[in-house]
């Protein structure tokens, strides 16, 4: 007679691993990750709610903006609110301007962040690590603590109400080295250490090796920077006086008046300054969820 397994002939005993644990386990994973996304699904549509009231708002009256409660569908969607705008305003000269100004400082942030985070990585000098932390630190220090002797510096140059005011001071940005920095320190020193014995110059390395291997954090420092100087308002609200000069943040203010404001103009404008950052974005997200998971910030 043939003998049955210890666990069938003894009645108690305990089910073999995995046999009666893996479906409650299985249950909660499912539970926990239907948890996470009805919380992004919530984080979500409060992010968008701006957004959509934006959009709302461009197709309305002036006096439909602000009622209560909030009617987000018009009943008259005023679409010629995108074509009025062109008309009161040089709308095509403001994104132009914008788009000029945000093209050349990310250029250069770009160039001057990477070059200084390869020296504060990869080049050994003395004083390397105080000085970088001494650098960081005026991430900290608020911009209104020094805005004054800058726009004194620049006046004397004779560089106010030119766009090489706000390019010369926003060329550089700690927070750029910073960003660089970390994802510089996760590639290994041996790559630059063989560069050198090939006799390859520091140049050389930045060039030719640092360079392509950071592609997702420059993707990211690059859209990072774009976006901050198309949203500045206060940097060309200070030095640009001339209206040929003017930005879309200055462009949209010219809508508001005396003793009141043209909302819907203002949100129409909101809305054609928005996009080009949208589509930017649209194209960059990978990288730049890349460059910012492998850069230490995660």
């Amino acid at each position: 007679m043939t003998a049955l397994p210890d666990t069938a002939a003894r009645p108690g005993a305990a089910p073999a691993p995995g046999a009666g644990g893996a479906a409650p386990r299985r249950g909660r994973s499912t539970l926990r990750r239907a948890l996470a996304y009805a919380g992004l699904s919530v984080v979500t549509v409060l992010v968008l709610v701006p957004f959509a009231w934006m959009l709302s708002s461009s197709l309305k009256r002036d006096n439909q903006v602000f009622t209560v409660p909030i009617q987000w569908i018009p009943q008259e969607l005023r679409w010629s609110n995108f074509i009025e705008i062109w008309e009161r305003i040089p709308l095509l000269t403001y994104l132009g301007n914008s788009a000029f100004l945000s093209v050349m400082i990310t250029l250069l942030q770009v160039l001057t962040g990477s070059f200084a985070a390869y020296g504060f990585s990869k080049v050994r000098f003395p004083g390397r690590d105080a000085l970088f932390l001494a650098y960081i630190a005026t991430i900290a220090v608020p911009w209104q603590a020094y805005m004054v002797p800058q726009y004194i510096m620049m006046q004397q140059a004779e560089l106010t109400d030119t766009y090489w005011s706000i390019i010369l001071l926003q060329a550089f940005g700690a927070f750029g080295v910073f960003l660089m920095r970390q994802y510089y320190m996760s590639i290994p020193d041996d790559l630059c250490e063989a560069a050198r014995i090939d006799g390859l110059s520091e140049y050389g390395i930045y060039w030719r090796i640092m360079l392509p291997l950071s592609k997702p954090a420059l993707a990211s420092l690059a859209l990072l920077t774009f976006v901050n100087t198309w949203n500045d308002y206060m940097g060309p609200f200070i030095y640009l006086t001339s209206n040929e000069l003017w930005t879309i943040q200055l462009g949209l203010r010219s809508f508001v008046g005396q003793y009141d404001a043209e909302y819907a103009m203002i949100m129409t404008g909101a809305v054609l300054s928005v996009l080009p950052i949208m589509v930017i974005f649209l194209f960059g997200q990978r990288y730049f969820i890349r460059g910012i998971a492998t850069s230490g910030l995660k």
